[in-house]
């Protein structure tokens, strides 16, 4: 029993003896809440961005998405990379993005290309902080608290990313934009030292000694092979897109009802935002969202996986049509129903990751991960596209244009649905058998 032991803390640390777990598992969340909190700054100003610098609908669309494009192509290449190299730097490497691409922001951007070189520096931030952060406490933490340590770390995401549209919100209604950046940077160099100072080092593992056995390392074959894994992971594709559609959105959307039923722009700069005005509603929806996507998985293991996912994506396509086309009229039921939808979109969230975690090959988690993740945030980057360009080509918002835009993730869904069932995803340990 003792061997295991020291052998387990051997591949942790190089044979070190580990810190206080649970002292680690508290700074990297503490880490992550400050890394992130600037998360969402570009959409909660959006409907002030848009008319400063003239931009289109597509054009605000593709500065939203170009974060997700950055993250969807850098995080298979550092999350896979964490098995051969210390995570810590990974993550370091991925906050010291973030801290630049909001100081670029807040220093250069004047217009589209500067805003999304800027939202993509900071995409590469978050593709290397959010799975590296949670690969560094799995290398340290052990047993029951590696459990905990894994829904407090997707808590402190979640709540830090919420917590930055009405952060946002009141920064730039205290100063200007300008200072909301250079505010989220600050944060994020708090991140950096935290990881600099507390984060333990780990020893580097021993490289291949051959070029095939490097190369394999990033072959993702066998895990597109794997038809239960890719079926969850074709399911977090879509939920990803009508995610990112929300939240890039979700602002705009509100400060555009809101205009329309009382006549004054309620959005950063605009006018003093009342106490539920959009960057409230928008971070209402994201907090509900995670206590709906902590609950999902438990739920899911009680009605059984499958059952759980296919529900929610019925319900996104209800809340989709209806968000638009009904939530239009009033800003009161837009409010509320974008705080029911985030419930619903997160619902299965954890359901996914944990399904296709689960449904993955052994020696292949890793790389399971990294293309369900790319896989995921590939939708993430087509979703707020897709929403600019249908505004832009019902010659701009509307009640009509906002409908067709929302109620586009209907039909994405459906076939999110179909590919699913088709797939035939297997349950995991544990679930209901459905």
């Amino acid at each position: 029993m003792s061997e295991a032991k020291d052998e387990a803390g051997s591949e942790a640390g190089g044979g070190a003896e580990k810190p206080g777990a649970a002292r680690l598992v508290a700074l990297i969340c503490t880490a992550q809440v400050l890394a992130q909190v600037g998360a969402y700054a570009w959409p909660a100003l959006l409907p002030e961005f848009i008319p400063r610098w003239g931009l289109d609908y597509s054009e605000a669309g593709w500065i939203t998405a170009s974060f997700y494009l950055a993250y969807m192509l850098s995080v298979p290449i550092l999350v896979t990379l964490t098995d051969r190299i210390d995570p810590r730097r990974v993550y370091m490497f991925g906050v010291g993005c973030t801290v630049i691409g909001h100081l670029l922001f807040a220093l250069y951007a004047e217009g589209y290309w500067t805003a999304t070189l800027a939202r993509s520096i900071a995409g590469i931030g978050w593709a290397g902080t959010y799975m590296t952060g949670l690969k560094l406490l799995a290398d340290r933490v052990e047993g029951k608290l590696l459990s905990r340590a894994v829904t407090w770390h997707a808590a402190s995401m979640g709540v830090a990313s919420a917590l930055s549209f009405v952060f946002a919100g009141i920064i730039a209604n205290l100063w200007d934009w300008h200072a909301t950046f250079f505010v989220a940077a600050g944060g994020a160099a708090g991140a950096w030292l935290i990881a600099a100072i507390f984060a333990p080092k780990q020893a580097p593992r021993p490289a291949a000694t051959d070029s095939a056995s490097a190369w394999a390392l990033f072959d993702f074959r066998p895990v597109f092979a794997n038809r239960s894994a890719m079926a969850y992971s074709v399911g977090y594709c879509i939920h990803t897109w009508e995610m990112g559609a929300m939240r890039g959105w979700a602002v705009a959307f509100l400060a555009y009802v809101a205009l329309q039923d009382y006549g004054q722009d309620y959005g950063p700069g605009g006018g003093e935002t009342p106490f539920l005005g959009p960057t409230v509603m928008a971070t209402a929806m994201a907090l509900f969202g995670v206590w709906a996507s902590v609950s999902g998985n438990e739920l899911s293991i009680r009605l059984g996986r499958q059952r759980l996912v296919r529900l929610a994506m019925a319900g996104s396509m209800v809340f989709a049509l209806a968000i638009g086309f009904l939530g239009a009229f009033s800003y009161p039921l837009a409010a509320v129903l974008l705080v029911l939808y985030g419930m619903v979109i997160w619902l299965d969230s954890s359901s996914l990751t944990a399904g296709a975690a689960g449904s993955a090959a052994p020696g292949r988690r890793g790389a399971t991960l990294a293309v369900h993740s790319m896989l995921g945030y590939g939708g993430g980057f087509v979703g707020p596209i897709m929403v600019g360009w249908i505004l832009d080509l019902a010659g701009g918002p509307s009640h009509m244009a906002w409908g067709l835009a929302f109620g586009h993730i209907a039909l994405a869904m459906l076939a999110a649905r179909i590919v699913f069932t088709w797939l035939r995803p297997d349950s995991l340990a544990g679930d209901r058998k459905t």
